[in-house]
């Protein structure tokens, strides 16, 4: 019934509320039964003439088009598809088959039990108040029915007199099905939905908190793209202030001015970053990177904010042209490693790319330092914020980095190498 589905779902296929898919589930379900019951009652007919109505059941079948195509009009076309219409959909479907039964036996016919079916589609897409008022109809019915057919008598001449207590006992059956379906049923389809809007909103909780926590990884990464900057400009302008008018008169201050004019574009350009985090559309941040950018912009911050330091990058020749996320919280965790490596290392740190493949390739870049490794006792809190062996450092870098890392898939670990000090490795996975 793939075919329906498209059908119904026409040009409002972004509006897909849970009564109109509902609306939509039910109008499938009445094509279904509708075939089937054609098809049924032809196949019986040719081995044993059933002698139905003609006409009642031609004007039911129109009915039951008619209504089958108002649906597929509201599904397609209507903005708001509320509980009621669902409601008045289902009460159509109890119309039909009540009309049916009329003319095809009664309470005899084996097709009542299809009234359960409905209570039970109706326990489920509705609440408790619209299942208790159906299990009330099809009481109702199936009572009237029952009662209709026993004074007529107009099966006993030919059932035998046990017949009559046949059909009570179906209808003690019945009623006790009907109030089981809506106690239970009704009361689970509740804590199912119950249960759903939980978890949309812990998985809205948790969207909520990826995003701040992005955005502290980039809040913490664009500190430190700040940090040597303003630290230049505040020496310079210190500088520049100690001196008299004449002093600056008889000094050139323009290569100081040009260094000034640097430090803010890098300020600037950092701050830039940061507003185009969030502009998805933003063609300058394209939604893939090749490694061997990712590296130059690594290391041509590492270079111009620690100049002084002795870093070595090397990078296995088949991984240059692999391709990973562009996301900016990326580069500003390797950097925060790095940071972290410069400061303690004793001379020297290493940064290496290279490529594993397991079931799905990954880039993984190590960070190594020769310094005196992590102490074991913050070891085993690694990871977690607020901890850190500085204290200067709030604690988050590692925190944030492992966070960030993780949003795309990927992972950290970190550990200590005997006599040559702490190793931090990045697994992150290719893009396709």
């Amino acid at each position: 019934m793939t075919w329906l589905n498209t059908l119904l779902r026409g040009t409002t296929g972004e509006l897909r509320s849970a009564p109109r898919i509902s609306l939509q589930r039910l109008l499938v379900l009445r094509v279904l039964v509708m075939i089937s019951g054609v098809l049924g009652a032809m196949v019986f007919d040719f081995f044993s003439p059933l002698n139905l109505p003609v006409p009642p059941i031609a004007a039911l079948l129109a009915g039951i088009i008619a209504s089958l195509a108002l649906g597929v009009w509201r599904v397609r076309k209507a903005t708001l598809i509320n509980t009621r219409e669902l409601a008045a959909h289902l009460a159509l479907d109890f119309l039909f088959l009540t009309a049916l039964l009329i003319y095809t036996g009664g309470a005899t016919n084996p097709l009542i039990s299809y009234l359960l079916v409905l209570l039970a589609v109706g326990a489920t897409l509705l609440n408790l108040f619209w299942a208790n008022i159906f299990a009330a109809l099809a009481i109702g019915v199936y009572t009237v029915l029952l009662l209709v057919g026993i004074a007529t008598d107009q099966h006993a001449e030919h059932l035998g007199p046990d017949f009559q207590v046949h059909l009570v006992g179906m209808w003690v059956t019945f009623v006790v099905s009907a109030l089981l379906i809506t106690a239970f049923v009704s009361r689970m389809a509740q804590a199912i939905r119950s249960r759903e809007l939980t978890l949309a909103k812990a998985r809205e909780n948790e969207m909520r908190n990826e995003q701040l926590v992005a955005i502290g990884t980039l809040a913490a990464g664009t500190a430190h793209a700040l940090g040597t900057p303003l630290s230049t400009m505040a020496v310079l302008l210190a500088e520049l202030d100690e001196q008299t008018e004449e002093q600056l008169r008889q000094q050139a201050v323009k290569a100081d001015i040009h260094l000034l004019r640097e430090q803010v574009v890098r300020c600037k350009n950092s701050l830039d970053q940061l507003t185009r985090f969030y502009n998805k559309n933003d063609q300058s941040q394209p939604g893939q990177l090749r490694l061997r950018s990712f590296d130059d912009a690594v290391r041509d911050y590492i270079t111009n904010i620690h100049p002084s330091a002795r870093i070595e990058f090397k990078m296995e020749d088949a991984c240059r042209d692999l391709l990973i996320s562009s996301d900016i919280t990326i580069r500003h965790a390797l950097i925060n490693i790095i940071e972290n490596a410069i400061k303690a290392a004793r001379s020297r740190v290493s940064v290496y790319y290279y490529c594993a493949s397991s079931q799905r390739m990954h880039i993984l870049m190590s960070v190594q330092d020769d310094g005196p490794g992590i102490p074991p006792e913050i070891m085993e809190s690694m990871g977690e914020p607020f901890i850190s062996t500085r204290s200067d450092s709030m604690g988050l870098g590692i925190f944030l980095a492992n966070a960030s890392i993780q949003r795309q898939g990927g992972s950290i670990e970190m550990f200590n190498v005997k006599n040559t000090g702490a190793r931090t490795v990045i697994r992150l996975p290719v893009s396709a």
